[in-house]
């Protein structure tokens, strides 16, 4: 009933392979509008069409066709008569092009049109858009010539001419200069080709597009490294001569990814020189996309790959703590500080220190935080006010005119901030931007907006983490989309085990044999606990979708009425008014959290 998938600790458990997941648009469900045209000659810019003959499929069926002969308003020169077979009489009488151009237009609204030698099609086309001034709709064009050279090689077609291609391809129709005999011709042509570049991952729209592009002999030569791949979510890794792991990627099909990289498809310079280092491909089949991506972040921490960019560190950080005196200051440490281990409620994580002192700098404009560094005594210290006291910014602490007792009030208001118990600063930091716009300061208002929104936006991001970091187990689920569900063990806010129940398959079982199956986990001390930021902030990506269910937990899933949670909308309409949200960015936002 089951199949059995790796587990994250190492176990073993019953899972279900889901089905196969393109990448984008399937080829399958994807319009066709596949056209030829005959031309008076061969410069769009001088010549007219004669006729125009175009085969609208979908899935390998044709679901229309379109012919007309076409009146050029000019006669046909006689080489063209040869090799056509359209001659002037045939077109006297026949519409001319402003009454065919729109039902063609319209025949082929929201399709895919495919031509051989599109260029030349596609540039007739065009102009007479132009000259009848009517907006060319710009639709995505397949060339059966460049996707012949991508799929055929120089020996087994020295020509791509459709009258050669035709018969090498086994097309049911002969082309024969007359469009919409060559469109039919074309359509064979193409379904025939599709069945090559499936052979090497071909099965989606953008992997059509991108299998027009070249290909270099070095990719070409390593497509049998993706021989025998699941067609399975998971994790791939190239190696190299030396055993060394080149590049960890993850994917939904790892058969259908990892062809990719020796098509047309893969672009990126380093890349195609990695697949040339390549001698093998190892895989890990991982139950849903989840794991596949927390085990890509885990081994490419441990690996280090050569060609990975981003994952290598992803302990790397930075936190605000407040320092172990009698009167404390806040400082920035990064992540892997022991100090952070001894501190209740630190700030972050930051992803860099530059931010982290901006939200220093935020914290001392609202709360009178002392920013020296110098030691105060508990008891009757010796120190001179600064300016900052004359200001009002600092009570002077070190000059004796703040008791420990008065100080801590201060304190307060930042742990209380962290924890959520309070948004006290968050307020007071709002009304300054108020009182700035208000007062015609509007650059110093958006200056302060921006800290505010920062500010606001890593406690939010912070608190959430602390508190899926804060619960023993947590096992939730989620549709796998065929009627079965994605379960995933979080302890601490580490993933520690994932499994899938087919359709039909009582999930509780499933769900009883992850628990006992599932790594343990011991968490540390500090505020993630058991695993990188990075890797709970996935994990909480991952719940964040609509249709996840909780299925139990060991305490309660919750944040403080008074988490920075609520400042969420005024941190979007940040975003938005600094130009770095738009509207679909703040809708998909305010979904995910």
């Amino acid at each position: 009933m089951t199949s059995v998938a790796p587990e994250i600790a190492g176990t073993r458990v019953p899972t279900l392979q889901p089905s196969f997941d393109e990448l984008s648009e399937p080829l399958r469900e994807t319009t066709f509008v596949v056209v030829d045209l005959e031309t008076t000659g061969g410069s769009a810019r001088t010549e007219r069409i004669t006729e125009i003959g175009a085969v609208k499929v979908r899935g390998g069926q044709v679901l229309g066709e379109f012919a007309t002969l076409v009146d050029p308003g000019r006669s046909i020169p006689p080489n063209i008569t040869i090799l056509t077979g359209i001659t002037n009489a045939m077109v006297v009488g026949a519409p001319r092009i402003d009454s065919v151009l729109p039902s063609f237009l319209e025949f082929s609204r929201n399709c895919v049109l495919v031509a051989h030698n599109a260029g030349f099609d596609m540039g007739f086309l065009r102009a007479a858009c132009q000259r009848l001034g009517l907006p060319w709709p710009a639709p995505r064009v397949i060339d059966t010539v460049r996707l012949a050279r991508s799929a055929l090689s120089k020996d087994e077609a020295p020509s791509v001419r459709l009258g050669a291609l035709a018969p090498l391809l086994g097309a049911t129709v002969r082309p024969d200069h007359r469009a919409l005999t060559d469109a039919r011709a074309t359509v064979d042509v193409l379904h025939a080709l599709f069945e090559r570049l499936g052979a090497v991952g071909v099965q989606s729209m953008d992997e059509l597009v991108h299998a027009q592009r070249r290909v270099s002999t070095a990719q070409r030569r390593k497509r049998h490294l993706a021989q025998g791949l699941p067609a399975a979510p998971g994790v791939y890794l190239f190696r190299g001569a030396k055993d060394e792991v080149l590049y960890v990627g993850t994917s939904k099909n790892l058969r259908q990814r990892v062809r990719s990289y020796f098509g047309r498809s893969e672009q990126r310079r380093r890349i195609r020189h990695m697949v040339t280092l390549a001698e093998r491909v190892d895989h890990v089949v991982c139950a849903h996309s989840l794991e596949a991506q927390v085990r890509e972040q885990r081994l490419i921490a441990a690996h280090q790959p050569r060609y990975n960019r981003r994952s290598k560190q992803p302990h790397r950080g930075w936190w605000v703590v407040l320092t172990s005196e009698a009167f404390p200051r806040l400082s920035v440490v990064p992540a892997q500080s022991p100090q952070l281990g001894r501190t209740a409620n630190p700030l972050g994580p930051f992803w860099s220190r530059a931010a982290a002192l901006e939200a220093v700098d935020a914290l001392h404009s609202a709360v009178r935080i002392r920013r020296c560094t110098q030691r105060i005594r508990r008891h009757d210290p010796d120190g001179t006010a600064c300016a900052l006291a004359e200001l009002g910014k600092c009570g002077a602490p070190c000059a004796g005119l703040e008791s420990v007792t008065d100080y801590a009030a201060h304190v307060m208001q930042v742990t209380g901030m962290v924890a959520g118990s309070n948004d006290d600063v968050l307020t007071g930091l709002h009304q300054r931007v108020v009182q700035l716009g208000s007062a015609g300061r509007f650059d110093d208002a958006a200056t302060a907006r921006d800290r505010l929104a920062a500010l606001a936006s890593v406690l939010h991001r912070g608190q959430r983490l602390a508190a899926l970091c804060g619960i023993a187990e947590l096992v939730a689920a989620r549709p796998d989309g065929s009627g079965g569900w994605e379960f995933s063990v979080i302890r601490h806010g580490r993933l520690a085990g994932a499994g899938v129940a087919r359709r039909g398959v009582a999930p509780m079982p499933i769900v009883h044999l992850l628990q006992a199956s599932a790594e343990t986990v011991r968490p540390a001390a500090g505020p993630l606990p058991a695993a990188s930021a990075e890797e709970t902030s996935t994990i909480l990506a991952w719940l964040d979708q609509p249709g996840t269910r909780l299925v139990s937990s060991t305490q309660p899933w919750s944040l403080p009425a008074r988490a920075a949670g609520r400042w969420q909308p005024f941190v979007d309409a940040a975003a938005v008014a600094r130009g770095s949200l738009s509207g679909a960015d703040l809708r998909r936002h305010a979904v995910t959290g």
